[in-house]
């Protein structure tokens, strides 16, 4: 109202205080409710233990057995040839060598991919002494050092990784060819790995009817939660029918669905083998 006697003006403040009281103390006793069922609550979560096991430990071959570097090398379009015929002079000697702890597991030129690139696959036995030892050794090995400099004037850009192998994967081993290579690489979302591993290990039976499941690994060093599988194949047909028969198996179609999921990014290089790559 537009006019309020005096006796009417307590009143109304009367009521004013009294209802603000009565909000107060609802208020609070909402807060400390809600306060009392956090701490209840609380009592019931499950608390996340910490992890006993690096990844590696869990997922990997002795780490101390062997370790696994793979090159990637972007050559001069004008240069590939030449950049192959020093890389099959220099390479095979190195892993001929008793002298040096590391063997050539295979070497390839991509064929579908990315073009004018070459990959080297080295496996250290021995782990991260070994890769110390045959480092320091290259330094004082002068075929290698021409080689080396040399093969700086061919290349665009180069990068390499250190690798773990999958425990469940079979050995890398020399093979007769003629056979194409599929490097098959997966960008894992980060805290993936175990997830991947665990119905990779499963998986792996559907694909070893073939001989076609040459070795999968797991990046230590370089680009991170990273994987690589590598397959081989007679030629880019039977590579269609191998993987198209996969899904005639009970279970294959599982594991695509639960592990698409777990993939940022993946690529595929199909490539052809040096002349010298013990992977025929």
């Amino acid at each position: 109202p537009s006019f309020v006697a005096p006796g009417q003006l307590s009143v109304v403040n009367y009521c004013v205080l009294m209802l603000s009281h009565v909000l107060s103390r609802s208020l609070s006793a909402s807060t400390n409710k809600n306060r009392e069922d956090s701490w209840f609550k609380s009592l019931f979560v499950r608390k996340v233990d910490p992890r006993k096991d690096a990844h590696s430990q869990l997922l990997a071959k002795k780490e101390d057995t062997n370790l696994y570097k793979i090159q990637f090398h972007n050559v001069k379009p004008e240069c590939l040839d030449a950049y192959n015929k020093a890389s099959e002079e220099v390479l095979p000697s190195i892993n001929a060598d008793s002298h040096y702890p590391c063997e050539l597991i295979g070497t390839w030129n991509t064929w579908y991919g990315e073009q004018d690139q070459a990959v080297h696959l080295w496996r250290y036995r021995g782990g991260y002494p070994a890769l110390t030892e045959v480092m320091n050794k290259l330094r004082q090995n002068k075929e290698f050092m021409e080689y080396r400099n040399e093969r700086g004037k061919m290349l665009l850009s180069r990068r390499n990784q250190l690798l773990l192998e999958f425990s469940f994967w079979n050995e890398p081993t020399p093979r007769p060819g003629p056979n194409i290579y599929e490097l098959r690489s997966y960008q894992l979302r980060p805290g993936t790995m175990i997830e991947w591993g665990n119905y990779w290990a499963r998986a792996i039976e559907f694909r070893q009817q073939n001989s076609e499941a040459v070795g999968g690994f797991f990046s230590q060093i370089g680009s991170l939660y990273m994987v690589h599988h590598l397959w081989a194949y007679k030629d880019l047909q039977s590579r269609e029918d191998t993987r198209n028969a996969a899904w005639q198996h009970e279970g294959w179609d599982e594991v695509v669905y639960y592990t698409v999921p777990l993939i940022q990014h993946m690529e595929s290089r199909i490539m052809i083998p040096m002349k010298t790559s013990p992977l025929k």
